[in-house]
């Protein structure tokens, strides 16, 4: 389970409340791990029963306010050993390709219009990707570790979009000449 990890690593960068956690996931973290409000603030709260994580202390009564939240040495410790573990790579679960084994089956009608839309998706998720690097990792930018570490997290998005965008135009030309 990777999303108290992505927690806690969004938190090491900069302590947040959750709504602010909510929205670096739409944002930044988002490209490789989604979550939604409910499971963000779900977590904040396992992590910080179990000790990982506390509310920063307040100025003024917390009734009403937000909660910014900063790792623990227990957070810390947690993550550090989540990086250096072994981890075999998850098999590829997307409902898109069900769809298309099943079509076999059944038959392709209405598949073709899905595979356009999730062609138009993956080209506005790449063409996202590929501003967020040019604005963030320019090529004459001298980079820190931790850019790089970033950047190549980015690139990982912009491959799988690219490849996505590859075969569902490959996928769309044999519906087409099918057709032809």
């Amino acid at each position: 389970m990777s999303l108290p990890h992505a927690i806690l690593t969004a938190l090491l960068e900069k302590p947040s409340s959750g709504l602010e956690l909510t929205r670096r996931f739409d944002r930044s973290i988002g490209y490789f791990w989604s979550a939604t409000h409910q499971q963000i603030y779900r977590e904040l709260g396992k992590l910080e029963q179990a000790g990982q994580i506390r509310a920063l202390p307040s100025a003024q009564p917390t009734r009403g306010q937000k909660k910014e939240y900063e790792v623990l040495p227990a957070g810390r410790e947690e993550l550090t050993a989540w990086v250096a573990r072994s981890e075999d790579p998850k098999p590829v679960r997307d409902p898109l390709l069900l769809r298309l084994r099943a079509a076999g089956v059944v038959g392709s009608a209405g598949l073709e219009a899905e595979l356009e839309r999730h062609l138009a998706l993956h080209r506005r998720q790449l063409a996202q990707y590929t501003a967020i690097e040019a604005r963030d990792f320019p090529p004459e930018r001298q980079s820190t570790e931790q850019d790089r570490l970033r950047h190549m997290v980015l690139r990982g998005g912009i491959e799988l979009e690219t490849f996505w965008t590859k075969w569902l135009t490959e996928a769309l030309a044999g519906f087409r000449m099918r057709e032809a």
